[in-house]
């Protein structure tokens, strides 16, 4: 176990959660000035972006061993892989419920969802996409919804739940069913991810 923590740099992950949190909390509802390729801007939040780090660090984790020896391996990495993405899933997942039943701060609720969103696809993208093509692809999802994502009134797009308002059900709603969904995917996609020639 404690090479398997050290393998998926396990520690440099609740690092980054911890200060992610931290950082998104210190920084409350700071914008970015991210221009609309199509309806009006709406206010994207440095909450919605920093919340991409931990599924980075994951990705990043999950991917450091070699995917042939770790297939035959005795111990189920796939397994503990999966769920120490679902734990940082659930844990978001809950905050961002707990924030909202409780009526606090908005920012909470934004932040614990967009975690569990963005670990729930990395889920979805890592056993089709490989470690390099899956993190570049996550990577560009929120910048997608922030140019793409707005309708003409300056609301967001039903589909860009990264883009919603803390009080939005239909993206917590949506994020729920993420989760379960990237980790039954992980757990049973059994042809090799896409590869780069040359990565």
């Amino acid at each position: 176990m404690i090479w398997w923590c050290k393998a998926r740099a396990v520690p440099a992950l609740l690092a980054t959660l911890i200060a992610t949190i931290t950082l998104g909390l210190l920084i409350g509802d700071a914008k970015l000035p991210v221009p609309a390729l199509t309806g009006a801007s709406g206010d994207f939040l440095i909450g919605h972006l920093i919340t991409l780090a931990p599924a980075v660090v994951l990705l990043y984790g999950t991917s450091r061993g070699d995917l042939a020896t770790e297939t035959v391996a005795s111990r189920p990495l796939r397994v503990w892989d999966t769920a120490l993405a679902g734990v940082i899933g659930l844990l978001g997942l809950s905050t961002a419920v707990i924030s909202l039943l409780a009526d606090s701060d908005g920012l909470t609720t934004v932040l614990g969802r967009n975690l569990a969103g963005y670990t729930a696809l990395a889920l979805l993208l890592q056993p089709v996409l490989g470690r390099h093509l899956s993190t570049s692809a996550l990577a560009g999802i929120p910048l997608i919804c922030a140019a793409t994502g707005w309708v003409r009134n300056g609301q967001p797009e039903q589909w860009a739940w990264i883009l919603h308002p803390a009080d939005s059900l239909p993206a917590l709603l949506l994020v729920a069913a993420l989760l379960p969904a990237g980790t039954a995917f992980a757990l049973t996609w059994s042809r090799p991810p896409l590869t780069i020639q040359g990565l």
